[in-house]
């Protein structure tokens, strides 16, 4: 294609102007000429002309007269008719486009020069067509749009044909240019119409995405195809993406190109996606609304013409939107286009399934993403194509893409109900569907059907009351179905939808009580008995108020009509399941204690039908169908029932005693305990004779003789005793000859049974007691106390080992003592009691306690209490360990005291002399413990009386000394004990609790009463301190002792016993913990004054290695602090230096501790509340992370993550204001590069390195002032860092055969990855010139004493990224630096560090002054010169200049190219190859190179070849053989220069690699021969003379280039005279050499003979060789005198003495001679010569022959058959062409004839055979002439 004719651009603005001035007829005229020009003109030329003329006639358009357009209209005709097929022929592209830049005021001048640029653009070349395509795009938005679609195209051409793979910078500058102009987004507009645009819609469809002029705007008139569309669209994305348009300006391009059918497209436009718009913002209402034209097109809107509309896009794209908008609130937020996208991809005539699927996806994300004034706009309308696409699925559609839309629809449906309930609240038909469809659906479904049906329940809140009445029995129809998520979304309604107080749904969920799925039976008890966190919600919307006893009792009813038939003794089937039986019954428990408590409720008749009717409830649930849970909750319920309305009980169950007794001897013991109780509550109602009757057949029962079931007997041992005792009660009571009788039973009993019924006896013999005391026993008639009858059995039941018959027959005692005025059976109740103060068992002792307050007096219960309700004991009620005790003795009823008799003094004294001087400091801590639990049992119990009162500060002391103990029991229960005492005490009291639990956790308390130690007194816990050596224990003071002997230290002693008081202190501040945080509750703010002291201390103990000690100091933390937060901020300094000060403690826990608390502390904290404390946590943290015991080391790792997070986040300028993040470096940053890098423990160096590297990344400028310290640092640390073993590696490296390059590569490569690299690299982007000042020098120190080779490389290497950055700014260094790197590339040993200084070097040289540079090139090329590692620098540095600096380097191309050129030769392969390397690099054309510089190559080899250096000699010897080789003639010029040194050199004595000399010379003779003979005739004599001098040295390697030597300059110079010259000294040679020969002959054959190359064969060799050369050159006479020497050296040389290569010298020898004799046969006319010439060639054949035949049978080599073979023919030519006047009989053709018939090799069988012929025509023809 031809070039545009541009010549004329400076013409281009004036055309209009040639033309102005000129009339119409002028202008016509001037037409006429150039039309004339135009015609005449060939068309080689007429593009020079058309760039002249074609703008001109354009231009003319412009004039209104007819007759000049029409002429304008004829040249124009002419050229179309002469370029339209020519597209070789170029038209004036710029000069149109300027005159249609210019002519803006005439259409007709722009509408042509618009058709020609059209034309144009194909007729010029790519580089013009890039530069000019986005000019046309310039004020594209000001031209009409006829022009704009023009330009449009022709650019969009452009781009397909130039940039579908790249965009040069050149041309991208042009379009950038245009970012931010309406001509921007007309071309991006273009661009999306373009890649939207897809050629298979002319097939018949729709221009998917566009209108139909908008079709048309990107194709034309021609279609596009499809190759270059592709092109097309390919360009525009990199153009596109080349701009760096904001990600909402291009996003939709990307999009259609995501969904394009060409594949190379598609995957370009995922691309650009995922890298250059991951960060697009889709809350964009502007991009929102593109994309939503693209989807739903413009194709339904009624005021748009047809071929305007916009048709939605293709399906591809369309799935792909689908995508964005399911992740863009704004788009759920776009009525009505949301809408219509929803319809277009549920109900759409091209709708696929996975559209459908898309599209309910989208409902989900609109329904939970629209404002609502947008969702009431669409909800309903959605709602309904919702519904109506789930009618229209069958049951057939199961493949994935059908469930994923049903699923949808379901979760639409479901968030909809949450945003907007009204739509579904007037009528329930979506709740029924919605709960069929959990019927229905297949079951991957139902979870998501069931979340909606969940999320359908809060739109019914507030429904009409009809429609809850529907939901009610639509829930109750579901609530037993057989599937699981029906019943589930059933009772979930029922629990969320309505409040506590609905009758119809909490009697569903008592039916789901008794579900078989955990989840329901879980969810269904919620909705009966809410938890306090579900009561707190609930409280919010719906009431927890429960509903009346009667109504509740009436649903149920309503359900199950049954309840009110009486319930006899006989088998009857239960009404419901037990399960839900067990339910009800609590929750009509809870209404009926609801109903109860209202003070106000009168004893309504109303009310106690509803509690007949409870109880008929009741006793349906005990029948026997019943599980022994239900049994045991009914017969509960009745008591509970009692206790309220005792009298009603009693009378309705006097009726029933029959109906109890059957459950006597009931498998579960709760239930007939139950029983028992009822009995006893029933019995009261009975007349006193019935009693009498019922107390005499239970003790029959329990007498007879019938062995009767444990069940039985307990039940009814628990009977009498509840019967006996409410009969006591009353008025009047039982006969004493009952109670007789009944304590003789009992006794009995307790006396004959086991101890489980013993137990149960006393249970009862207790009940009995705390109504009257028990009278004395008739025994015969004799009177004896039960306690003398029962005291042995009763030690031996306590001492027993069933737990709960000791616990029982304890509480029993004090159940008997309650009535007992006797000191002295008090005394044996004391004696039997405190028995059990060793006991190990926790319950007994509660127990124990429990008797001993009810002895003491004033405990809170009353006889009904015990004898008529769910009573058990004290203790059981009572949570010591994890409820509140206080609370709990709050709620226990408040009653008079009781027993304050004066016996009860003595047993007060008793009991407090017990407590106080044995059991709380006994040197056994099992005492101790029930000491504790006794006093904490009477403080609890019987605090109130004044008796405690007046004990309360022996038990605080006491207790304040207990919350030391190991036993955690002990300790737990002292603190509780604390919590007590402080509640009951006045003012003084608890400010002196207050003041020495403080102290105690401070560690300031007061020292406590010493316990003295005995023999086995525990110092220890068993195991806390191992085993001795023998394997023993090792926790009491007698081992301890023990072991202190044993090792010969008895002063260990003292050490152990001061580790048993640490371990003694830190059980004190748990214990102190404990009560601290019961107290805490109640002192508020008397505490506050000492927080100061407190809170860094409980701060630190929260972290406590002793998990007992974290979970106590949490308690108080909770206790005390009301804001955690706050208090930390207010004491954060207090806090952060006690943590630092026992970051050094010499206890371990403490350094533990103290780090851990630190590392959480920290986080988040701003600047100014660490900023004096943080250089001091960064030591703490280093020092932790270097401790002796490895959990103080973890927890300074983790504090040193938790500083290195606070850190960074200071130091990070994007977080932090400047100057605080400079601040902050200025602290950290000195000391990691010190006491951190510098470290010897490994994590400490590692963290530290991690923290500068994240310093550097993130605080930017901040960095500036520590750079020269920081970039020091790391780049030493680059080395002193390595691992060690890489040295190791290096050291035998070459032993493993491990190249030490590549070893060294490696290591460089993997510093380059570590973080110190990485560090540099982000100390690089932050440089400055001010930096540089302080950084360079800091550089160049390093540059001369750093050591390591990662050190050193990376110092180079960072000097070269350094320059990189700075640029300019480096020049007022390059000086110093330049100094330091040239030495030091030449000094370096390493190859890798050698060749990285060398960049740096040259990266410095960029920048370097015209002097420096200089300076600095001549003296690396003087570099060349000196020893081997000076050559490598110089190679190096000259490669880096050239690669890095090579515009430095320009000018001084003299200076290194002959460097480069001679130092290819040296003998070292690894330098000659860097030089080789170098030339081919940078020399594009070798012969223009080395004519370039010739004078300054041949001054250096000059320099070479006079120098003392062989090796420069022999090296600029071999440049002479590469000059000669490659200029031949050229090399002329400097011949005399060259050949005068050659010839100096060669006389005197021999070095080694002269030959080289000799080489060059040859070399030389044969490029310049004709200059050396023209110059000086008498030269080459000169030349033989010395070469043939040289031919006699006795150096045979010398010698042998002296030959070949001499053979090329006989030949190159031609010489006749040669011949006589050398052909003597030759035949001398050969002679002497044939002497030595002969003296070493050997009688081995050829085919052994392996010689050595410099053995005397080889230099005969040589010599055969320039004795055929002389017979080239001779004239045939002087060959002639020479006739009988040559067939002798012939004879001689083919003698078997010599090896082959010898004779293959010979044969050629002999065919130059015999070619030679066959010219002259030819050329003689003279008869004599002709003769003497014939005698010698028939003297040669006769001579010869016979010899070339033995060589072709003695030798068995191929190659010298032929050659011999070969050489045979020649002979006989030569003797056919002179044949003797008679034939003459040959001796040898016996042996020809043989040897044709034996030869193996077919080429010389072949010759042979020719020489037969030949010779066999010859005799025939001399024989036979006539014939």
């Amino acid at each position: 294609m031809a070039e545009s004719s541009t010549s004329n651009s400076s013409a281009g603005g004036s055309w209009s102007s040639t033309l102005s001035g000129k009339s119409d007829e002028e202008k016509e005229e001037l037409l006429d000429r150039m039309l004339t020009r135009l015609a005449l003109c060939d068309d080689s030329k007429l593009q020079d002309l058309l760039a002249k003329i074609l703008p001109l006639s354009i231009a003319a358009l412009s004039s209104a007269s007819t007759s000049l357009r029409n002429k304008v209209i004829e040249i124009l005709s002419h050229v179309n008719k002469r370029v339209k097929h020519r597209q070789e022929i170029g038209l004036p592209l710029s000069d149109l486009w300027k005159l249609y830049a210019e002519s803006s005021s005439a259409p007709m001048v722009r509408n042509f020069c618009i058709v020609y640029i059209e034309m144009a653009i194909d007729r010029v070349l790519g580089e013009e067509k890039q530069l000019i395509a986005p000019v046309f795009l310039a004020n594209l938005s000001k031209l009409p749009l006829q022009h704009q679609d023009i330009l449009l195209r022709i650019t969009a051409k452009v781009i397909g044909e130039c940039h579908a793979s790249e965009v040069s910078n050149e041309v991208l500058e042009r379009y950038r240019i245009l970012v931010g102009s309406k001509d921007c987004e007309i071309f991006l507009e273009f661009c999306l119409h373009t890649i939207l645009y897809q050629p298979s819609f002319r097939s018949g469809g729709r221009p998917a995405g566009l209108s139909t002029i908008q079709c048309e705007r990107v194709t034309g008139k021609h279609l596009l195809e499809s190759d270059k569309l592709r092109n097309i669209k390919l360009g525009m994305l990199n153009i596109v993406q080349a701009l760096e348009l904001p990600s909402e300006l291009v996003y939709p391009i990307y999009i259609a190109a995501c969904a394009d059918s060409h594949d190379s497209v598609l995957r370009k436009g995922e691309e650009l996606l995922k890298k250059n718009a991951s960060g697009v913002n889709l809350e964009d209402m502007n991009l929102i609304s593109r994309l939503f034209l693209l989807f739903n097109g413009t194709a339904g809107s009624e005021n748009i013409p047809p071929e305007s509309k916009v048709n939605p896009g293709n399906l591809a794209l369309r799935v792909k939107l689908m995508s964005i908008f399911c992740r863009s609130i704004a788009a759920a937020n776009s009525f009505p286009s949301t809408l219509q996208c929803i319809f277009g991809c549920i109900f759409g005539t091209d709708a696929t399934s996975r559209l459908k699927q898309l599209g309910m996806e989208f409902s989900v994300w609109v329904f939970k993403h629209a404002r609502m004034e947008q969702l009431k706009l669409m909800g309903p309308v959605i709602l309904t194509g919702i519904l109506k696409t789930l009618d229209n699925f069958s049951s057939l559609d199961s493949d994935a893409v059908a469930r994923e839309t049903k699923s949808f629809c379901f979760q639409a449906i479901g968030l909809l109900a949450q945003r907007m309930p009204q739509l579904f609240r007037d009528k329930i038909d979506v709740a029924v569907r919605l709960f069929d469809a959990l019927k229905l659906e297949a079951q991957y479904l139902r979870m998501i059907v069931q979340e909606a049906t969940n999320s359908l329940a809060f739109a019914y809140k507030d429904a009409p009351s009809k429609v809850l009445k529907d939901v009610e029995l639509l829930l109750l129809q579901n609530s037993q179905v057989e599937q699981g998520e029906v019943r589930f979304c059933a009772v979930r309604w029922a629990t969320s939808l309505f409040d506590l107080k609905h009758c119809p749904s909490r009697f569903i969920c008592m039916l789901a009580a008794a579900d078989s799925k955990l989840d329901i039976r879980e969810m269904a008890l919620e909705g009966l008995f809410p938890g306090e966190d579900q009561r707190k919600t609930m409280l919010q919307s719906i009431s927890t108020e429960y509903p009346k006893l009667s109504e509740m009792l009436a649903y149920i009813l309503e359900q199950q009509p049954a309840i009110l038939d009486s319930v006899g003794t006989g088998d009857v089937k239960l009404l419901f399941s037990s399960k839900t039986y067990v339910a009800m019954i609590k929750f009509l428990l809870k209404c009926f204690e609801a109903e109860v408590a209202q003070t106000n409720l009168p004893e309504a008749t109303d009310f106690l039908q509803s509690v007949e009717r409870l109880c008929l409830l009741l006793e349906h649930a005990m029948t026997y169908e019943g599980s022994v849970e239900l049994h045991a909750s009914a017969s509960k319920a009745l008591i509970t029932l009692g206790s309220r309305f005792s009298q009603m009980i009693a009378s309705r169950y006097a009726e029933k005693v029959l109906w109890i007794k059957q459950y006597l001897s009931h498998l579960d013991y709760d239930t007939r305990e139950s029983m028992a109780r009822l009995l006893g509550i029933a019995s009261s109602a009975l007349p006193v004779t019935s009693s009498c009757e019922l107390i005499a057949e239970v003790i029959s029962s329990i007498g007879g003789t019938q062995k009767l079931r444990f069940e039985a007997q307990h039940g009814l041992l628990c009977a009498l005793g509840y019967v006996t005792a409410n009969c006591m009660l009353r008025t009047p009571p039982i006969p004493e000859s009952v109670l007789q009788s009944v304590l003789k039973c009992l006794v009995d009993v307790i006396n004959v049974e086991t101890a489980a019924l013993a137990s149960v006896a006393m249970q009862a013999l207790g009940h009995i007691g705390i109504c009257v005391p028990l009278p004395l026993l008739l025994l015969d008639s004799t009177e004896v106390s039960i306690w003398t009858i029962l005291h042995e059995k009763l030690s031996k039941l306590l001492s027993g080992d069933d737990i709960k018959a000791v616990q029982k027959t304890v509480i029993a005692l004090g159940h008997m003592s309650m009535k007992e005025s006797s000191s002295s059976h008090l005394n044996i109740a004391l004696d039997l009691i405190f028995s059990l103060c060793r006991s190990k068992v926790e319950d007994i002792l509660f127990a124990a306690g429990e008797a001993l307050s009810f002895l003491w007096g004033g405990v809170p219960v009353t006889t009904d209490m015990i004898l008529r309700t769910n009573y058990s004991s004290l203790s059981m009620s009572s949570n010591f360990l994890m409820g509140d005790t206080s609370s709990s003795l709050q709620r226990l009823p408040s009653v008079e005291f009781q027993n304050d008799e004066a016996y009860h003094v003595t047993v007060r004294d008793a009991i407090t002399r017990k407590l106080f001087d044995v059991l709380l400091y006994s040197t056994r801590k099992e005492e101790r413990c029930a000491g504790t639990v006794w006093l904490l049992s009477l403080t609890i119990y019987c605090g109130r009386h004044a008796s405690i009162q007046q004990l309360l500060p022996d038990i605080q002391e006491a207790f304040s000394h207990l919350i030391g103990e190991q036993n955690e029991l002990t300790q737990e229960l002292a603190s509780q004990g604390l919590s007590i005492v402080y509640e009951l005490g006045d003012d003084a009291m608890k400010k002196n609790l207050v003041n020495a639990l403080v102290g105690t956790l401070t560690g300031s308390g007061k020292r406590k009463r010493a316990v003295k130690l005995v023999e086995d007194s525990e110092v220890f816990r068993e195991g806390a301190f191992g085993e001795s050596p023998t394997g023993g224990k090792m926790s009491t003071y007698k081992e301890l002792c023990n072991l202190a002997n044993e090792m010969g230290q008895p002063d260990l002693i003292y050490k152990f016993m001061d580790l048993a008081n640490y371990h003694a202190s830190l059980n004190s501040k748990r214990g102190a913990a404990f009560g601290f945080s019961k107290i805490a509750k109640h002192a508020g703010d008397a505490l506050q004054p000492y927080l100061r002291a407190l809170v860094p201390r409980l701060v630190r103990y929260q972290y406590d290695p002793d998990k007992n000690v974290q979970d106590a100091m949490a308690h108080i933390w909770k206790s005390l602090i009301a804001d955690s937060k706050k208090t930390i901020d207010e004491h954060l300094g207090l806090i952060i230096d006690d943590l630092l000060i026992q970051c050094g403690s010499r206890l371990w826990r403490s350094r533990e501790s103290s780090c851990l608390a630190l590392a959480d502390i920290l986080q988040g904290r701003k600047f100014d509340q660490v900023e004096k404390h943080l250089k001091r946590i960064w030591i703490a943290a280093f020092r932790a992370m270097d401790d002796i015991k490895e959990t103080v080391r973890n927890a300074g790792d983790r504090l040193c993550r938790a500083v290195a997070s606070l850190t960074g986040r200071l130091c990070d300028v994007s977080l932090t204001p400047v100057p605080e993040a400079r601040q902050t470096m200025a602290i950290v940053l000195p000391l990691l590069l010190t006491d951190g890098i510098l470290s010897k423990v490994e994590n400490i160096r590692k963290a530290s390195i991690g923290m500068v590297t994240k310093l550097a990344k993130g605080a930017g400028i901040a960095i500036r002032p520590y750079l020269s310290d920081l970039v020091c640092c790391m780049l030493e640390s680059l080395s002193s860092l390595e691992d060690q073993g890489m040295n190791y590696v290096e050291l035998h490296a070459e032993n493993v055969g491990i190249q030490t390059e590549k070893l060294e590569n490696l290591r460089i490569s993997i510093a380059k990855g570590s973080p110190m690299w990485e560090t540099l690299e982000f100390c690089i982007d932050v440089v400055d010139s001010h930096s540089l000042e302080l950084l360079v020098p800091r550089l160049a120190q390093l540059i001369r004493s750093g050591v390591g080779l990662n050190t050193r490389v990376g110092v180079a290497n960072f000097i070269s990224l350094l320059v990189q950055k700075v640029g300019g700014d480096i020049k007022p260094f390059t000086s110093m630096l330049l100094k330091l790197l040239l030495p030091v590339v030449k000094d370096e040993r390493s190859a890798s560090s050698k060749r990285a200084f060398a960049n740096a070097c040259a990266m410095v040289l960029k920048h370097a002054a015209q002097s420096q540079a200089q300076k600095l090139i001549e003296d690396t090329a003087n570099l060349h010169s000196g020893d081997r590692n000076d050559q490598i620098a110089c190679a190096i540095l000259l490669k880096s200049y050239a690669s890095t600096a090579a515009d430095k380097l320009n000018g001084y191309h003299a200076i290194i190219v002959p460097v480069i050129f001679v130092s290819r030769f040296e003998d070292d392969k690894t330098i000659s190859g860097l030089y080789e390397e170098l030339w081919e690099e940078n020399m594009n054309t070798e012969r223009i190179t080395l004519q370039l510089y010739l004078g300054e190559i041949v001054a250096l080899i000059n320099e070479g070849l006079v120098s003392s250096s062989w090796a420069s000699k022999k090296k600029a010897s071999q440049a002479i053989c590469k000059l000669s080789e490659v200029l031949g003639e050229s090399l002329s010029s400097y011949h005399n220069v060259l050949l005068t040194s050659l010839m100096k050199e060669l006389p005197g004595r021999l070095w080694e690699g002269k030959e080289a000399v000799l080489n060059a010379l040859s070399a030389l003779c044969t490029s310049c021969h004709e200059a050396i003979s023209a110059s000086n005739p008498d030269a080459p004599n000169a030349i033989l003379s010395l070469i043939s001098t040289a031919c006699t040295k006795k150096a045979q390697k010398y010698r042998e280039a002296a030959f070949c030597c001499l053979e090329q300059v006989i030949k190159t110079f031609n010489n006749p005279e040669f011949f006589n010259m050398t052909f003597p000294s030759l035949l001398e040679m050969g002679n002497s050499l044939a002497q030595t020969k002969s003296s070493h002959v050997s009688l081995a054959s050829d085919d052994k003979a392996d010689e050595p190359e410099s053995s005397p064969a080889a230099l005969h060799d040589k010599i055969l060789s320039c004795v055929t050369a002389c017979i080239h050159v001779a004239r045939i006479s002087d060959i002639l005198e020479q006739q009988k020497n040559l067939i002798d050296l012939y004879l001689f040389s083919l003698s078997p003495t010599f090896r082959w290569t010898v004779k293959m010298s010979v044969f050629s020898s002999i065919k130059e001679l015999c070619s030679k004799l066959h010219n002259s046969i030819n050329n003689l006319e003279d008869s004599s010569p002709r003769i003497r010439v014939t005698a010698f060639s028939h003297e040669l054949f006769y001579t010869l022959s016979p010899e070339l035949l033995k060589s072709i049978r003695t030798i068995n080599i191929g190659q010298v058959h032929i050659a011999a073979a070969e050489c045979a023919v020649e002979l006989t030519n030569l003797y056919k062409a002179a044949p003797p006047l008679h034939w003459k009989e040959l001796g040898f053709m016996s042996e020809l004839l043989d040897l044709c018939q034996v030869e193996k090799n077919e080429q010389a069988k072949s010759l042979l055979r020719k020489c037969c012929d030949i010779l066999g025509k010859l005799e025939q023809d001399m024989k036979h002439p006539e014939s």
